[in-house]
Parts: C-alpha cells; sequence; structure tokens
C-alpha cells in the first residue's frame, strides 16, 4: 500500500482536485462486483464437468480431466492479468475489460444451450452409445470457455489489489481483506448452490442465464463506481528492475562484497532511508553485488550510470530478495492443493454414483457438494476474525502471526486427506455389495477442507500481499491463484496415472 507521499502523488495524477478518492465509499462498489463474477463463475464453473458428461456426452474421467484444466487456466491466468495491470494499465481498466469479456462468454454459453444444433443430440434411454459432439459444437464450446476463463482471470484477484489500493492503512486493508473473503465466499455459495440447483432441476439455459444477469451487474456496477476510485497509473514494468538485479549480480560474479555502505548505489531512491536500511541485507548475499559500484557503472563524474543492466540500487535488491524468499510459501501451497484438486475433482464424480436422496422430493446436486467447502470456510472466516483470533491474542498476549495460520490451515487439509480416503474406503466396499452409499458421507472431509482454506488462504494473500514490492502488489495477490492453477495441472496427470495403472476410477462411472 501506498503511503502519504504516494498518495499525495496520486491525488495529484487523478483529475479530482481535491485528493478523496478511495476510502470506504468504494467498498460497496468492491463488494458488489466480486459478488457477481463470483456469482457467475462459480456458477458456470462448479458444474462443468455434469454440464459436460449430460449436454456434450464426454465420459465421466474426461470430463474430469477438462474441468482440471479449465480450473487450471482460471488459476493461472489471474498472474497474466496481474502483469497487465501493474506494468501498463492500471486495475481498473483490467477489471472493466475482464468482467465484459466475461459477460461475452456466459452469454455464449447461454446461446448454446438454447440451440439444439450446438448440442449433441441426448443418448437414448437404456443405450451406451452417444452421440459425440461435432468439430463445431466443440470449437463454440471452448471458445465460450476461454472467453469465461479469461474474463474470471481478470476480475478474481485484481480485485484484491484494487480494493486494497483504495485505503491507506494497514488495518483498513486487513479489514478489506476480510470484506473481501467474505463476499467472495458468498458468491460462490450463491453459484454453486441457486445456480446449480437451476442448472439441474429447470434448464441450463435459465442457470446460465442467471450468470449472465449476475455478470451484466457488476459489470453496471463497477463502471458506475470508477469516478470514486483510486486510479493507479503505472510508470512501467516493475519487472524489468527484478531481472536487471539478476543480471547485475551475474554480470559481476566475480567483484568482492563490500561492507561500506558508500560502497553500493542508493541513486533515485527517495524513500529508502524511511523503509529500508542503507546496506543490502546478509540473506542471499550473492545479489549484493548487483548493487556493488564498480569503476565500469559510473561515468567520470560519478553522479550518473553508464550501464542500467551493470548497477542496480540497494532497495532494487531487497524487493528481489523479497521475492525469493516467498518462494518455498509458494510451493507449499502447490503441494498443499493438488492432494485438495483431486479430492474436488472426484467428489463430484464420487457423489454421481453415491445415494443423493435426502427425502422423498429432494435431491442433491452433485455439482453443488462442495458448497460445504464454501460455506464451512465462511463461518470460519467469521469466527477466526471476530472471536478465535481475539482469544488467542487474549490468552498469549501476541497475535497469531499469518503464517502460524497457514500452518493450522495445512495440518488441517491433511486431516480431511485422512478422512476421504477412510470414507472412500468404506465406499468401494458398499460397490461390492450392490448398495450405494449416502452422499452425506462425504460431508465431513469437506468441512475439514473448509475450515482450513478459513485459515490458509486470507492468510497467503496477506502475506504475498504485505511482503512484496509496492509495484508488484497485483502480481502479490495473484500468486496464490496461480500454484492453485498449477496444482490442478497436477491433479490431471495424477488422476491420468491412477487411471492407468488401478481400477479405482471404473468405480466412477
Amino acid at each position: 500500500m501506498a503511503d502519504s507521499n504516494s498518495g499525495d502523488t496520486e491525488a495529484r495524477r487523478s483529475t479530482d482536485p481535491s485528493g478523496k478518492r478511495g476510502g470506504w465509499t468504494t467498498l460497496p462498489f468492491m463488494l458488489v462486483t466480486l459478488l457477481g463474477m463470483s456469482i457467475t463463475s462459480f456458477g458456470w464453473g462448479m458444474n462443468l464437468i455434469v454440464f459436460l458428461i449430460e449436454e456434450f456426452n464426454i465420459k465421466n474421467i474426461a470430463a474430469a480431466q477438462i474441468s482440471n484444466i479449465v480450473n487450471g487456466v482460471v488459476n493461472m491466468l489471474p498472474v497474466v492479468a496481474a502483469i497487465l495491470a501493474d506494468s501498463f494499465f492500471g486495475n481498473i481498466p483490467v477489471i472493466s475489460a475482464s468482467t465484459f469479456i466475461s459477460l461475452t462468454g456466459v452469454s455464449l454459453l447461454t446461446l448454446i444451450t438454447s440451440l439444439d444444433y450446438l448440442i449433441p443430440r441426448p443418448c437414448e434411454t437404456g443405450s451406451i452409445l452417444c452421440q459425440s459432439p461435432s468439430k463445431l459444437q466443440l470449437g463454440i464450446l471452448y471458445a465460450a470457455l476461454a472467453l469465461v476463463i479469461v474474463g474470471s482471470a481478470g476480475t478474481r484477484f485484481t480485485l484484491a489489489a484494487a480494493g486494497a489500493n483504495q485505503y491507506k492503512k494497514p488495518k483498513e486493508q486487513g479489514r478489506f481483506f476480510n470484506w473481501f473473503f467474505l463476499s467472495l465466499y458468498t458468491g460462490a455459495i450463491t453459484g454453486t448452490t441457486a445456480i446449480v440447483y437451476t442448472q439441474d432441476n429447470a434448464s441450463w439455459k435459465l442457470g446460465f442465464g442467471l450468470c449472465a444477469a449476475a455478470n451484466l451487474i457488476s459489470f453496471i456496477v463497477f463502471i458506475a463506481g470508477k469516478r470514486f476510485y483510486k486510479h493507479d497509473k503505472p510508470l512501467g514494468s516493475p519487472y524489468t528492475s527484478l531481472i536487471r538485479v539478476l543480471v547485475s549480480a551475474t554480470m559481476k560474479r566475480k567483484a568482492m562484497i563490500s561492507s561500506k555502505d558508500e560502497d553500493y548505489h542508493h541513486y533515485g531512491l527517495k524513500k529508502e532511508a524511511k523503509t529500508s536500511t542503507t546496506m543490502p541485507s546478509k540473506s542471499f548475499r550473492f545479489l549484493n553485488r548487483a548493487a556493488l559500484k564498480t569503476e565500469e557503472d559510473l561515468n567520470p563524474s560519478g553522479d550518473s550510470i553508464n550501464n542500467m543492466w551493470r548497477l542496480c540500487s540497494v532497495q532494487e535488491v531487497e524487493d528481489f530478495k523479497a521475492v525469493l524468499r516467498l518462494v518455498p510459501l509458494w510451493a507449499a501451497v502447490m503441494f498443499l492443493s493438488t492432494p485438495v484438486a483431486v479430492q474436488m475433482s472426484m467428489t463430484v464424480l464420487q457423489a454421481l454414483v453415491m445415494d443423493r436422496e435426502l427425502g422423498p422430493h429432494f435431491k442433491v446436486s452433485a455439482g453443488s457438494l462442495q458448497v460445504i467447502v464454501l460455506i464451512s470456510g465462511c463461518v470460519f472466516i467469521m469466527l477466526n476474525n471476530w472471536i478465535i483470533y481475539p482469544m488467542y491474542q487474549k490468552l498469549f498476549r501476541k497475535p497469531l502471526t499469518p503464517l502460524q495460520q497457514v500452518g493450522i490451515g495445512h495440518v488441517l487439509t491433511i486431516l480431511s486427506m485422512a478422512i476421504s480416503a477412510i470414507v472412500e474406503a468404506r465406499r468401494l466396499k458398499t460397490v461390492e455389495n450392490g448398495r450405494p452409499m449416502s452422499v452425506l458421507w462425504l460431508v465431513p472431509a469437506l468441512v475439514m477442507v473448509g475450515i482450513g482454506e478459513a485459515f490458509h488462504f486470507p492468510a497467503n494473500i496477506a502475506v504475498f500481499y504485505g511482503e512484496f514490492p509496492e509495484s508488484l502488489r497485483n502480481t502479490a495477490t495473484s500468486l496464490t491463484s496461480v500454484v492453485i492453477g498449477i496444482s490442478f495441472y497436477l491433479c490431471t496427470a495424477i488422476i491420468d496415472l491412477i487411471q492407468r495403472t488401478t481400477k479405482w476410477t471404473n468405480h466412477t462411472d
């Protein structure tokens, strides 16, 4: 978050002479936009496996693989949106364009379900032979998915950075993140229940139409609030300085590292005296050479740089180190998310072959089961921030750090995997007996996943946002999404390996 100096600069950049842009006035616009986009993305995404199976006659495992690829791309692309926002366009234009692209895609999905010639004929009752989708049908479907993927990716975490940028104090940013995740989970719950139920019990056309309506409202509301937003206008790519640090340190790899402050370059860093020490830190010492001044780096008068790729400032070096220090956390999120992705994919397939009757007139939608994760996560986000964390601070006289919250979330997720394994072993026995198991057996593990997410998901975002350089804040909030995207691809590979080496997936058809 920018400090008062950068805030003044931003005020001068904007057309608002009073400099009163940003703040809590922007919260309703941000939250309504996020709510509508969450309803949209979860509405079409959570039931995608069932949509592909029922409407496009795609095999169960193949549908799960396609869903994993789609989810992977949805979670990978936010970093591209972040780069565009950080380097070239700023948050507000990227979000505006993304909401419109998403609206185009979900409208195309609605059109697909409205015209019979855009989907294959339904399978005949009792027949195992079904018409495969044509190349034209698949092409239009994939075009629609590409549009909604780009739209979802461009808003989900860019909205987090854009919203946090509206506030100056870390405490206000923390409160915004709480509201952000509550809105995100509320939209996800609505999309996963109401929209999915409509798709399964009314029509796919109406379900996707409701997604389009929610998307349209998001677009209108976000555009309406543009005059209140604090607009961040990037001055160029912040990634260049990171690359320069690596290049400069490599070029001067044989230089002796100095312990004197005057041997290091600080030119142009007006805030450095307030925000960091004048000496580079001792961690990753080989990078300190990037800021080490040599005879080849400065002109004879010593007041300008000969080659910007040979000399960086101390702050640029420290920014690069800050990114490197988060690599272990980044890897931990990836290894945590991979089994969760497997669990979420297989849960839908498990539910399709389980007893989903809850009374004589109600049947649970397989795609809606994941709402249990969202509900438990939403509940515990509120409990954590208003009861558990304050109680912990009162008992131990110190707050629970974000990294500790991440650790607790990891432990809870591991427990959910153990519960899933026990339940699946029991389910396989009921398959052998010919008696389908109740879908309610899947609930405990999903609840545990949601509680784990309530601990580690907001904490991961807060750590990345707080530790990254200010010029890379959009990238910071998107990093968690990137590793989740990678986990979906790993999940696809794992399911493919399991399918090739075991007969387990045969019991989900």
